[in-house]
Protein backbone atom coordinates (compact mmCIF):
# COMPACT_ATOMS: atom_id res chain seq x y z
CA UNK A 1 0.00 0.00 0.00
CA UNK A 2 1.36 3.68 -0.93
CA UNK A 3 -0.28 6.02 1.85
CA UNK A 4 -0.06 10.04 1.47
CA UNK A 5 -0.07 12.53 3.31
CA UNK A 6 -2.22 15.22 1.75
CA UNK A 7 -3.53 18.76 2.45
CA UNK A 8 -6.68 20.12 2.30
CA UNK A 9 -7.85 23.33 3.36
CA UNK A 10 -5.07 23.67 5.75
CA UNK A 11 -5.98 20.16 7.45
CA UNK A 12 -3.97 17.03 7.29
CA UNK A 13 -5.62 14.09 5.73
CA UNK A 14 -4.67 10.02 4.96
CA UNK A 15 -4.71 9.33 1.20
CA UNK A 16 -3.75 5.83 -0.57
CA UNK A 17 -2.56 6.10 -4.05
CA UNK A 18 -4.22 3.86 -6.35
CA UNK A 19 -4.33 3.19 -10.43
CA UNK A 20 -7.35 5.67 -9.86
CA UNK A 21 -6.01 8.28 -8.14
CA UNK A 22 -5.57 9.31 -4.71
CA UNK A 23 -8.23 8.62 -2.59
CA UNK A 24 -9.45 10.58 0.69
CA UNK A 25 -10.13 8.37 3.19
CA UNK A 26 -12.05 10.90 4.88
CA UNK A 27 -14.08 12.46 2.36
CA UNK A 28 -14.93 8.71 1.15
CA UNK A 29 -15.91 7.20 4.72
CA UNK A 30 -18.20 9.84 4.65
CA UNK A 31 -19.65 8.51 1.60
CA UNK A 32 -19.59 5.10 2.25
CA UNK A 33 -19.35 4.96 6.03
CA UNK A 34 -16.83 1.97 6.96
CA UNK A 35 -17.99 -1.88 8.86
CA UNK A 36 -14.92 -0.91 11.05
CA UNK A 37 -12.84 1.65 12.64
CA UNK A 38 -10.16 3.33 10.01
CA UNK A 39 -7.09 5.35 10.56
CA UNK A 40 -7.78 8.81 10.49
CA UNK A 41 -4.20 9.87 9.48
CA UNK A 42 -0.72 8.19 8.35
CA UNK A 43 1.19 8.39 11.58
CA UNK A 44 -1.98 6.27 12.99
CA UNK A 45 -1.70 3.77 10.47
CA UNK A 46 1.84 3.38 11.16
CA UNK A 47 1.54 3.18 15.13
CA UNK A 48 -1.36 0.45 14.34
CA UNK A 49 0.75 -1.63 11.90
CA UNK A 50 -0.85 -4.53 9.74
CA UNK A 51 -4.06 -4.30 11.27
CA UNK A 52 -4.82 -0.85 10.30
CA UNK A 53 -3.27 -1.43 6.88
CA UNK A 54 -5.13 -4.83 6.52
CA UNK A 55 -8.59 -2.42 7.62
CA UNK A 56 -7.55 -0.11 4.93
CA UNK A 57 -7.42 -2.63 2.31
CA UNK A 58 -10.72 -4.44 3.18
CA UNK A 59 -12.06 -1.02 2.68
CA UNK A 60 -10.82 0.01 -0.17
CA UNK A 61 -11.84 -3.63 -2.10
CA UNK A 62 -15.44 -2.79 -1.20
CA UNK A 63 -15.24 1.32 -2.19
CA UNK A 64 -16.62 2.59 -5.67
CA UNK A 65 -13.85 3.80 -7.69
CA UNK A 66 -15.44 4.34 -10.96
CA UNK A 67 -17.13 6.89 -12.34
CA UNK A 68 -17.44 10.42 -10.73
CA UNK A 69 -15.95 10.10 -7.32
CA UNK A 70 -15.03 12.99 -5.22
CA UNK A 71 -13.11 11.24 -2.75
CA UNK A 72 -10.86 10.34 -5.93
CA UNK A 73 -8.03 12.39 -6.51
CA UNK A 74 -5.91 13.71 -9.46
CA UNK A 75 -2.74 13.47 -7.88
CA UNK A 76 -0.93 16.19 -10.25
CA UNK A 77 -3.67 18.58 -8.26
CA UNK A 78 -2.99 17.64 -4.94
CA UNK A 79 -1.40 19.12 -2.36
CA UNK A 80 1.46 16.83 -0.56
CA UNK A 81 2.36 16.77 3.12
CA UNK A 82 5.99 14.72 4.36
CA UNK A 83 4.79 11.68 4.07
CA UNK A 84 5.64 10.94 7.64
CA UNK A 85 4.28 14.10 9.05
CA UNK A 86 5.63 13.98 12.67
CA UNK A 87 8.98 11.46 13.13
CA UNK A 88 10.01 11.58 16.48
CA UNK A 89 13.66 10.81 15.40
CA UNK A 90 15.39 11.54 12.14
CA UNK A 91 18.77 9.65 12.40
CA UNK A 92 20.88 10.00 9.24
CA UNK A 93 23.71 7.52 7.86
CA UNK A 94 26.75 9.16 6.53
CA UNK A 95 29.13 7.37 3.39
CA UNK A 96 26.81 4.51 3.37
CA UNK A 97 27.35 3.98 -0.13
CA UNK A 98 30.71 2.83 -1.04
CA UNK A 99 31.41 4.82 -4.59
CA UNK A 100 30.22 7.54 -2.54
CA UNK A 101 32.72 7.27 0.24
CA UNK A 102 35.27 6.63 -3.02
CA UNK A 103 34.46 9.76 -4.62
CA UNK A 104 35.14 11.89 -1.67
CA UNK A 105 37.95 10.22 -0.95
CA UNK A 106 36.68 9.45 2.24
CA UNK A 107 37.83 6.07 4.26
CA UNK A 108 35.11 2.95 4.07
CA UNK A 109 33.91 3.44 7.69
CA UNK A 110 34.08 0.63 9.64
CA UNK A 111 30.60 1.73 11.54
CA UNK A 112 27.71 3.57 10.65
CA UNK A 113 28.32 6.99 10.57
CA UNK A 114 25.11 9.03 12.19
CA UNK A 115 23.82 12.02 12.41
CA UNK A 116 20.20 13.85 12.91
CA UNK A 117 17.84 15.66 11.34
CA UNK A 118 15.17 17.62 13.35
CA UNK A 119 11.03 18.14 11.87
CA UNK A 120 12.07 21.57 10.54
CA UNK A 121 14.03 20.38 7.94
CA UNK A 122 10.75 17.87 7.03
CA UNK A 123 9.47 19.04 3.68
CA UNK A 124 6.69 17.44 0.91
CA UNK A 125 6.44 16.36 -2.14
CA UNK A 126 6.15 19.34 -4.84
CA UNK A 127 7.08 22.06 -2.12
CA UNK A 128 9.25 25.01 -2.55
CA UNK A 129 12.47 24.85 -0.10
CA UNK A 130 14.17 27.98 0.34
CA UNK A 131 17.99 28.49 -0.12
CA UNK A 132 19.09 30.53 3.07
CA UNK A 133 21.40 33.23 3.10
CA UNK A 134 23.99 31.71 5.39
CA UNK A 135 25.08 28.86 2.62
CA UNK A 136 26.59 28.71 -1.29
CA UNK A 137 26.80 25.48 -1.42
CA UNK A 138 23.34 23.62 -0.71
CA UNK A 139 23.71 19.54 -2.32
CA UNK A 140 21.26 16.95 -2.91
CA UNK A 141 21.43 14.03 -1.78
CA UNK A 142 19.12 10.73 -3.35
CA UNK A 143 18.24 8.50 -0.09
CA UNK A 144 15.91 5.38 1.02
CA UNK A 145 14.46 6.41 3.78
CA UNK A 146 13.11 3.73 6.26
CA UNK A 147 10.25 4.07 8.67
CA UNK A 148 10.00 2.01 11.71
CA UNK A 149 7.23 0.35 12.40
CA UNK A 150 7.41 -1.60 15.72
CA UNK A 151 9.12 -0.41 18.94
CA UNK A 152 12.99 -1.75 18.48
CA UNK A 153 15.31 -2.16 21.02
CA UNK A 154 18.58 -4.64 20.72
CA UNK A 155 17.23 -6.26 17.60
CA UNK A 156 19.02 -8.95 16.12
CA UNK A 157 20.19 -8.08 12.51
CA UNK A 158 17.88 -11.15 10.80
CA UNK A 159 15.03 -9.83 12.43
CA UNK A 160 15.40 -6.18 11.62
CA UNK A 161 13.34 -5.55 8.83
CA UNK A 162 10.35 -6.93 10.82
CA UNK A 163 10.47 -3.89 12.85
CA UNK A 164 9.77 -1.34 9.49
CA UNK A 165 6.78 -0.57 8.53
CA UNK A 166 7.74 0.81 5.16
CA UNK A 167 10.48 2.97 2.55
CA UNK A 168 10.04 6.53 1.04
CA UNK A 169 12.26 8.46 -1.14
CA UNK A 170 14.28 11.37 0.43
CA UNK A 171 16.41 14.03 -0.23
CA UNK A 172 19.20 14.67 2.18
CA UNK A 173 19.54 18.50 1.20
CA UNK A 174 23.50 19.49 2.43
CA UNK A 175 24.91 23.11 3.11
CA UNK A 176 28.75 22.11 2.31
CA UNK A 177 30.41 24.79 4.00
CA UNK A 178 28.63 24.58 6.96
CA UNK A 179 28.55 20.66 7.24
CA UNK A 180 32.51 20.96 7.57
CA UNK A 181 32.78 24.01 9.46
CA UNK A 182 33.24 21.86 12.58
CA UNK A 183 33.77 17.87 12.96
CA UNK A 184 29.78 17.57 13.63
CA UNK A 185 27.90 17.73 10.78
CA UNK A 186 24.77 18.94 12.06
CA UNK A 187 24.21 22.43 11.18
CA UNK A 188 24.97 21.84 7.21
CA UNK A 189 22.08 19.07 7.26
CA UNK A 190 19.22 20.52 9.42
CA UNK A 191 18.26 24.09 7.76
CA UNK A 192 14.75 24.38 7.13
CA UNK A 193 13.50 22.36 4.65
CA UNK A 194 16.28 19.99 4.39
CA UNK A 195 14.44 16.83 4.61
CA UNK A 196 12.11 16.20 1.67
CA UNK A 197 9.91 13.02 2.30
CA UNK A 198 7.80 11.76 0.06
CA UNK A 199 5.82 11.40 -1.81
CA UNK A 200 4.45 8.13 -0.94
CA UNK A 201 5.30 5.89 2.30
CA UNK A 202 5.12 2.78 0.87
CA UNK A 203 4.74 -0.34 2.97
CA UNK A 204 7.38 -2.76 3.30
CA UNK A 205 5.75 -5.77 1.90
CA UNK A 206 5.02 -3.96 -1.15
CA UNK A 207 8.55 -2.72 -1.33
CA UNK A 208 10.53 -5.88 -1.11
CA UNK A 209 13.81 -6.22 -0.48
CA UNK A 210 15.20 -2.82 0.28
CA UNK A 211 18.81 -3.62 -0.58
CA UNK A 212 17.83 -3.55 -4.27
CA UNK A 213 16.20 -0.68 -5.59
CA UNK A 214 17.28 1.90 -8.52
CA UNK A 215 18.06 4.88 -7.35
CA UNK A 216 18.42 8.36 -8.87
CA UNK A 217 19.10 11.62 -8.58
CA UNK A 218 18.17 14.38 -11.57
CA UNK A 219 18.49 18.34 -11.42
CA UNK A 220 16.70 20.11 -14.34
CA UNK A 221 16.63 16.78 -15.70
CA UNK A 222 19.98 15.91 -15.89
CA UNK A 223 20.74 12.30 -14.54
CA UNK A 224 23.35 12.98 -11.27
CA UNK A 225 23.05 10.20 -9.34
CA UNK A 226 22.20 6.65 -10.70
CA UNK A 227 22.82 4.05 -8.80
CA UNK A 228 20.93 0.86 -6.40
CA UNK A 229 20.82 0.52 -2.93
CA UNK A 230 22.99 -2.95 -2.97
CA UNK A 231 25.66 -0.76 -2.96
CA UNK A 232 25.35 0.41 0.62
CA UNK A 233 28.40 -0.47 2.78
CA UNK A 234 25.87 -1.10 5.90
CA UNK A 235 22.21 -2.74 4.50
CA UNK A 236 19.42 -1.22 5.81
CA UNK A 237 18.79 -4.74 8.38
CA UNK A 238 22.27 -3.54 9.83
CA UNK A 239 21.40 -0.27 9.89
CA UNK A 240 18.45 -0.81 12.40
CA UNK A 241 20.21 -3.31 14.02
CA UNK A 242 23.03 -1.54 15.19
CA UNK A 243 20.76 2.10 16.02
CA UNK A 244 18.78 0.00 18.29
CA UNK A 245 21.70 -1.08 19.80
CA UNK A 246 21.86 2.39 21.49
CA UNK A 247 18.67 4.19 21.20
CA UNK A 248 15.10 2.67 21.04
CA UNK A 249 13.60 3.59 17.68
CA UNK A 250 9.78 4.25 18.00
CA UNK A 251 6.91 4.18 15.02
CA UNK A 252 7.27 6.88 12.65
CA UNK A 253 10.84 6.87 13.36
CA UNK A 254 12.85 7.72 9.98
CA UNK A 255 16.20 6.86 8.96
CA UNK A 256 17.97 7.95 6.44
CA UNK A 257 20.25 5.35 4.89
CA UNK A 258 22.34 7.11 2.84
CA UNK A 259 23.40 8.63 -0.42
CA UNK A 260 25.27 7.32 -3.62
CA UNK A 261 27.65 8.53 -5.62
CA UNK A 262 27.06 11.61 -7.81
CA UNK A 263 27.07 14.16 -5.27
CA UNK A 264 28.19 17.40 -6.16
CA UNK A 265 30.94 17.60 -3.26
CA UNK A 266 32.68 14.49 -5.47
CA UNK A 267 32.94 16.79 -8.67
CA UNK A 268 36.00 18.58 -9.53
CA UNK A 269 35.91 22.15 -7.80
CA UNK A 270 36.32 23.73 -11.03
CA UNK A 271 33.13 21.89 -12.20
CA UNK A 272 31.03 22.43 -8.97
CA UNK A 273 27.46 23.87 -9.76
CA UNK A 274 25.75 23.98 -6.50
CA UNK A 275 21.97 24.48 -6.18
CA UNK A 276 20.50 27.51 -6.87
CA UNK A 277 17.28 29.34 -6.75
CA UNK A 278 14.84 27.72 -9.70
CA UNK A 279 16.19 24.09 -9.56
CA UNK A 280 14.07 21.48 -9.54
CA UNK A 281 15.62 18.49 -7.93
CA UNK A 282 14.18 14.87 -8.30
CA UNK A 283 14.76 12.04 -6.41
CA UNK A 284 13.61 8.58 -7.43
CA UNK A 285 13.60 4.79 -6.23
CA UNK A 286 12.43 1.96 -7.83
CA UNK A 287 8.64 0.93 -6.32
CA UNK A 288 8.65 4.10 -4.26
CA UNK A 289 7.89 6.96 -6.72
CA UNK A 290 9.70 9.94 -7.64
CA UNK A 291 9.94 12.94 -4.89
CA UNK A 292 10.18 16.64 -6.34
CA UNK A 293 11.03 19.94 -4.97
CA UNK A 294 11.96 23.28 -6.23
CA UNK A 295 14.46 25.38 -4.75
CA UNK A 296 13.95 29.14 -3.96
CA UNK A 297 15.35 32.02 -2.50
CA UNK A 298 14.53 32.93 0.66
Amino acid sequence: MKLVHIQINGNSRLGIKTDQGIIDVAQAAAAYPPREPLAAGVGEVIVGGREAVQALERYLAELPTDGDCPYLLDETAVAFGPCVPRPGKIICVGLNYRKHAEETQAAIPAYPILFNKFNNALAAHGSEVALPPVTQKVDYEAELAIVIGRTAKYVAKDEALDYVFGYCCANDLSARELQIRTPQWLLGKSLDGFAPLGPYLVTADETGDPNALGIRCTVNGEVRQQSNTADMIFACDEIVSYISSYMTLEPGDVILTGTPEGVMLGYPVERQQYLKPGDVVTVEIDKLGALTIRLTAE
